[in-house]
Order: structure tokens, then sequence, then C-alpha cells
């Protein structure tokens, strides 16, 4: 007999207990190694059960336990020294406080997902995790950072593989009551909501969750309240679920109704109103529309508006493929906005700002990223390679322009060390080198022995075999509930081999059966008797990707052949707690995508900070961190005629590294048992990769390079009643009108010998017109550098140049300057002039560009 409802019972613990309900809310929890064994010692079978979860533990109790630990002194003091050190993590000053000039008092950060614990699964995958470790990051260094997301009522999916190797979904409904959350309520102590007027008059509300992680709030809305219709309440059904109108729906919820909510927050506790949004991926670029039309209620218009929304917004992709962005069906988005949502906005401007208007653009749908770049004046990619492929995929934005001025600029992703940092290695860190932080250690001090490494790296792998061997175990009971798992799985691995690890998502272009190209050699690799190697391996294919199913299908169905089971293995459901096990237990690391469609990979992120080698194609992070001494360089065969070709040359330079470099390495021992050179390559990785791969890096420099400088721009647009966004709006409507009769009308150049020489000058004069426009509105450039033989310029610089006067003729105005001939080779040279303003960020900002011809 099936219940019809299911609710979490809470229980009421002991007065001098009341220190553990403090610590299981705050989801500090997550990394805090201290107090995930606190509970963990409450019941350490709940504690495995549930991936840690300390909700779950202290429900699962029983009033006896509680009543033994609460007669407990030292256990009592244990738990209020715990406490007091939480108080001070969140009341102390940390690096934020101590940064000295302009800087946001709040940030908002806008995300479709997080990644913060097993036990809060609102996350599918790379996305999530980032977002989770942005905030955890922003916590540890006192960022003011409030997160804004769903509450997905089913999360992603729970993945299981049937019999014939295929996925399989399913949808369990978690309850709110259940997880580290506390809803936001009124001052009379109803529950605070949003909404959001529809088409047909009709209303789509939400419930606000609030989830404390650390330092940081995060904001969960929920439509499954009775307030809404059967058919409204599924809008946060699920993550990345249903067709167009559905997910249309959830990410107006997102970005506008996350606006509402953060100004409910505002009003209802202290909380400091963002100065500052962040938007992560194009999911929640409607909330630059809902503060448009904020300040069009306080008498803007909507281009004074939109300068301030620019000025305070930051914009990052995540995405190296067109296919990956969300684009609506126009007339769809149109539809829901030409209704009460966003008073003062006519659908038109709103329609403009999600337009492909440019070259190979479509004028059907709405472009959610074009939308995010445009509400935005400061956007990135997340790897140096990443902000490279982003400015040519978004250069139809910014015509005329070449793609090394395009305005987005990169921030590298990072991980957050002491979620993914094992407790063995940060212990060993502790004891050995005097502090429990693995991205400060000094890895090549003599103080660690290369037997301690290895031992703890050891037991790192041994943690990995047993764990893969449980959940082998688990999974076939749970589809053969009346049988007995098979006696091999007691054998499933061997702690003693080199184990690489594979896990992400599985789109096609990460190529997760890459290694099953010739299956006849990786079953030789596999086997080798002087040096075997063991695969680890896991990942979910979103519900509606069968070629993605089909990949895992595949790599299942190689690995269930009894000649190899006991050297590869896939792991069903793919999670935050596998994880935490699972790249810390891998000695090499393998990616494989197509290149360059990777935008960062997190994953070897963390395998690195475990001491782990990467093994991977230069894509993403790798690409600039990659230094010949911290892991291998699949060879990229780009040039290859088609893809079959190009994964034949990839998959035979993956093996020959494989049996040539990678298992001689790892094998290769001293008289100790101790693989040497191996070692030297694990303490030049710990070293030197794990301070750039933290998430403490990566959010300081969004502060430092995004953040801040957002927050100057938004203060100059908002100071004196706005005065300067309506000195902006005018000038730019001014600038784009008078823009036609902007031309370079002739350029000399002289003062150069004959044979030009390093370190002489040359020479450049200018005449140019500008029609309506006054000196003061543009800037009149050289633009030069090495030249190809198609005349195209390359590693180019600017000079700009300096009105002379009119010309003789009286029609144009003159500029002058000269260029310093710097290096040898060819040369080349135009003249450009571009919109100058003290208020822009990028002289591409508008677009406007006039070149010499």
């Amino acid at each position: 007999m099936r219940a019809i409802r299911r609710f979490t019972v809470r229980s009421v613990l002991p007065e001098s207990l009341s220190a553990l309900g403090e610590l299981a809310v705050n989801l500090r929890w997550a990394w805090h190694e201290p107090t995930r064994q606190i509970f963990a010692h409450i019941s350490p079978d709940v504690w495995t059960a549930t991936e840690g979860d300390p909700v779950a533990v202290l429900g699962a109790a029983g009033t006896e336990r509680l009543e033994g630990l609460a007669a407990d002194p030292g256990f009592v003091a244990w738990a209020n020294s715990l406490r007091d050190d939480l108080h001070a993590y969140l009341g102390g000053g940390r690096w934020y406080q101590q940064l000295e000039g302009p800087k946001p008092a709040s940030i908002g950060y806008f995300s479709p997902e997080f990644g913060i614990a097993a036990a809060l699964p609102q996350y599918s995958g790379g996305l999530g995790i980032l977002a989770g470790d942005h905030l955890k990051a922003a916590s540890d260094l006192g960022v003011p950072i409030i997160g804004v997301g769903l509450f997905y009522r089913s999360g992603y999916f729970n993945q299981a593989i049937s019999r014939e190797g295929w996925q399989l979904e399913s949808y369990p409904i978690l309850d709110p009551d259940g997880l580290p959350l506390s809803v936001l309520r009124q001052a009379d102590g109803s529950p605070a909501q949003i909404v959001l007027a529809l088409p047909d008059d009709r209303a789509l509300y939400a419930r606000i969750w609030q989830a404390q992680v650390g330092r940081v709030k995060l904001l969960l809305l929920d439509t499954d309240i009775p307030d809404n219709d059967d058919d409204l309440r599924s809008v946060t059904d699920r993550l990345y679920g249903g067709g167009g109108e559905h997910r249309l729906l959830q990410e107006m919820l997102l970005g506008i109704g996350g606006v509402r909510a953060l100004n409910i927050l505002a009003e209802l506790t202290d909380t400091e109103p963002p100065e500052v949004f962040h938007t992560n991926e194009g999911h929640a670029g409607f909330q630059g529309l809902e503060r448009i039309s904020d300040l069009i209620g306080n008498g803007l218009t909507f281009d004074e508006a939109l300068q301030v929304v620019r000025a305070g917004t930051v914009f990052t992709t995540h995405t190296p493929v067109p296919a990956g962005i969300d684009r609506f069906d126009r007339s769809l988005v149109e539809r829901y906005f030409s209704t009460d949502m966003l008073p003062g906005l006519e659908v038109d401007r709103v329609l403009a700002l999600g337009a492909e208007d440019y070259e190979g653009g479509s004028p059907d749908v709405f472009n959610m990223a074009v939308m995010g770049l445009r509400l935005a004046q400061r956007a990135n990619g997340v790897s140096v390679l990443h902000g490279d492929v982003s400015r040519g995929m978004f250069n139809g934005l910014w015509p005329g322009f070449d793609k090394a001025e395009v305005p987005i600029t990169s921030v590298t992703n990072g991980v957050h060390a002491p979620t993914w940092v094992d407790p063995a290695l940060q212990e060993l860190a502790r004891e050995r080198l005097g502090t429990q932080d693995t991205t400060a250690a000094d890895w090549m001090s003599p103080a660690v022995g290369d037997g301690e490494l290895w031992a703890v790296r050891g037991r790192m792998r041994r943690q990995l075999v047993l764990d893969a061997r449980r959940r082998v175990t688990e999974a076939w009971r749970a589809q053969n509930p009346a049988s007995i798992p098979p006696a091999w799985f007691n054998g499933l691995l061997d702690p003693d081999v080199l184990t690489i690890g594979f896990a992400r998502r599985v789109p096609t272009y990460k190529r997760l059966t890459l290694m099953l190209h010739d299956p006849a050699r990786l079953k030789a690799i596999l086997l080798n008797p002087e040096r075997p190697i063991q695969l680890v391996v896991a990942g979910k294919s979103h519900p509606a990707d069968d070629e993605g199913k089909r990949l895992i299908q595949k790599l299942v169905q190689f690995a269930s052949d009894p000649e190899v089971r006991h050297r590869i293995v896939f792991l069903p459901n793919y999670d935050i707690g596998m994880a935490q096990t699972l790249y810390p237990g891998t000695d090499v690391w393998l990616n494989n995508p197509l290149r360059p469609l990777e935008a960062c990979g997190t994953s070897g992120m963390k395998a690195a900070l475990n001491g782990g080698l990467n093994l991977s194609i230069l894509d993403g992070w790798w690409n600039e961190y990659y230094d010949g001494d911290n892991g291998w360089a699949i060879p990229t065969a780009d040039g290859a005629p088609d893809a079959e070709e190009r994964d034949r040359l990839e998959s035979e330079a993956l093996y020959d590294l494989l049996e040539h470099q990678v298992a001689p390495r790892f094998y290769d021992r001293d008289a100790d048992g101790i693989p040497a050179n191996w070692m030297a390559s694990i303490r030049h990785t710990l070293a030197t990769l794990s301070p750039e791969l933290s998430a403490e890096r990566m959010v300081r420099q969004y502060v430092e390079r995004l953040y801040a400088p957002a927050t100057v721009a938004e203060e100059q647009m908002t100071s004196d009643d706005y005065e300067h966004a309506r000195e902006l709006s005018a000038w730019k409507e001014r600038i784009r009108a008078g823009w036609p009769g902007v031309a370079v009308v002739h350029v000399e150049s002289g003062g150069l010998d004959e044979t030009p020489q390093v370190g002489e000058e040359l020479h450049v004069r200018a005449q140019v017109q500008l029609g309506e426009l006054s000196p003061d509105d543009v800037s009149v450039e050289v633009v030069y550098g090495h030249a190809t033989s198609a005349d195209e310029l390359t590693e180019t610089s600017t000079v700009a140049l300096t009105p002379a006067g009119e010309s003789a003729e009286g029609a144009a105005r003159v500029y002058t300057g000269t260029v310093p001939l710097a290096s040898s080779g060819t040369f080349g040279y135009t003249v450009r002039i571009v919109p100058r303003h003290a208020y822009l960020a990028s002289e591409a900002e508008l677009g406007l560009i006039a070149v010499a011809h």
C-alpha cells in the first residue's frame, strides 16, 4: 500500500544539544570536515547511506540515542565548540572585509542550478557544481553574495542502468522539510511569496526557500504551492525538464521572480539589496528586464534604465557551442511579455534585446545569451580558450571589430578545495605542513616524505575501490531484490592497480566512448600482466538525449565482458557523494572532448587538487595549465578530414600515452616500492595547481576584475538621481544618430627610411569626417601589428591620434601621431574611428566603428 503523501518529522533535540540544530541547518557542514565528523559519529550507517546528510542523521537518531548523547559531557562540549567555531566564522572579518577601494555591499548571483551537497540535489552537472563552489568560496572569503535559484521538487533525476545497458530515469519527490531549508516568512509568520502576471489573466506564485551556505544566503523559488493552478504548480518540477514554454516559465521565474525575491528579503531582513547582479549563463537573463521595469517606475526611460542595469550586471557564458544556448520561439516570448508582468516595458524593446539581428542569426528566435550580453556591461568566458571561442561566437554583436576586441574577457573556473580535497590529504597537510588549507601548503617541502604521500594516495585509491564495489552491489540489489549479487563483485577493481577516472555529463562532444575506438587494444592495456590499468567511469545523459544514452550503453556493454569486467566499471547515478570519493581515488583523470567544445572542465581540477595527474585534450582549463610535468596532453587531430578519422587518430594517441608513458611511470618503483618520478609529478601538481585551480582564486578575480568595476559603474549611473544615466543615454542616442556621417577620408604616412628598421617611427596623418559629432565624442586611432599575406592584422596595438585642425579644404578634420616600429617582420596599419566616453567599459561597447579603406 502506497502513501498518498510523504513528509519529514524533524527530531526535537534536547536543550543541551541545541548546537547540533544550528550546525545542521548551515550548509557549511558540506565542506567543514570537523562538523561532518560529529554527525558521522552520531550514526555512521545513516551518514554513509545518505552520503553525509546531517538532517537525516538527526531524524534517524531516535530519542534514546539523542538522550544518551545529551548526557555525555564530552559530546556536548564537542558540539558546543563547533557551534562557537561556526559563530566565529560567520561574524569575523575575512579577505573581502580587508579589501580596499570600491566594492559592492551586496551581489546577487543567479543560476538555474546549485550543487552544494548531495543532500540538496538541485544540480545536474558542471554549471551547478561551479555555482555551488562559487557560493562556498565567497563565504570563505567574506564576499557578500546572495544566491538565487529555483527549488526543483524532483531535482535532476536518479539514474539506473538496465540489463541491456540503457539509462533509466526516475524522479523521486523531494521533501523540503527534510532538507536544510527554511521558508522566508512575513512579519505575521505567513510565507513570503512573489507573483508573476501571465497571459489570459493568470498568475504564477512562488514560495521562497532559504538555505544558509556558510555566510552566504541562497534563495530558491518553489511553485508547488496551493495558490497556483495545477499546471503551474509543476513549473519547478524538475531541472531542465519539459518543452520550450515550460523552460521559458522557469527562466522568467528565475530572473524576474528572483529579483522580486531579493527585494522581499531586503524588506524583511537587514540584508543589503544587491548593487551588482551576476548572471551565471543566460537562463537568468530576464533579471535585467525586471530591474529596468522598476527603474521605469522611478521615472526613467527605457534607455536610461538600460544604462543603469548594464553598469551593474556581469554575465558569464559557459557554452562554446551555439546549440547549448537557450533559444525560444520569438512569438512565445512576445505572448508572455505582452502582459502586465513588467510594467512600463514595451514588448518590442524586450524582443530586440534577444534578437539575432546579425549575419547568420535567425529572425524567428529569442536568444537568451544574446540578451544576457546586451544587458551586461561586463561579460566573461570560463577559461582563456573559452573566452577566445566566445569572442568568435558572439562577434556578430560587435560588427566591424576584430574578434580579439569583442568585450568578453575570461575568468577561469576554480573548484572549492575544502569540498573536494580528501580529508586524508587535508590531515597530512595539517600534520606535516602546518595548515589544513591544501592550496596554501608547501607540497615541495621535505617535511612530507614521498612514502607518506604515496601511502595517503594508496588509501584514497582503496577507498574508491571499496565504494565502487558497494555502489555496484547496491545497484544490483535495487534491480534484483530477490537475487544474491554475483561473487565477482567482491573482486571488482584492485586497490594496487593504476586507476583512471572519467566522469561527466554525457553529451556526444565529450566522447565517452573514445576509449573504445579499438576494443582489442583497450583490453590489452587493461589486462597487461606487468602494468595493468583499471577504469572507473560515471555520468548521466540528458533524458531526451538518446545518442548520449547509446554511448553509455556501449560503455556498459563493454564493461560487462567477463574478460575485463574486473578492470572497468560504470557507476550509476553520478552525484556529489560519488565524486568526493572518485576524484581523490583516481591516479589519472581522463578528459577527451572535441576541442574546443569544453568550456572549462572542472572535474580534472578536482582530481589535481588531490594529487591526481591529468590526461587530457588541450581544451578548457588544461589548455592554459598543462606544463609537461603535471600530466599528459592528448594530441588534437582537428585537421583530420572527418570525425571518424579524428577519433581514430586521437584514440590511438590516447592508447600510446597509456602504454608508453602513463603506465611505465606509475609502475617504475624504487627499492621501497615508491614510484619516484610519479611522486615528483604529484608534488609538482599539488604545489603549482592547488592555488591556481581553487575557487577562492576564481572568486577573488571576479571581485577584482568584474564586481568592483561594476559597482563603480553602477554608482556612477545612480548618483545624483540618475543624472549620469540620463546623460549617457542621450549621448548614445546622439552618437548612433550621427554615426552615418563619420568616416576616415584619407590617410598619409611618412618619416621612414627607404628600408624601415626597428626603432624608427612611422608618422601618420589622417583626414576624418565627424559630421554632427565633435572630437570629444570619438577616438581616432592607428591600429597596427603584424600583417599576414592577406593583409590581416594580428597581435595588434593601438595609438590614439591627436587633433591637428581642419584640412586645407575645410571639409575634414586632421589627426596626427606616430607609431614606433618595435619589432621586425611584416608590418601593417590602418586608421579607425570609435566612440569615446568616460562611462564606456570598452571601445566596442556600442558596436560602432569607421575604418579606413
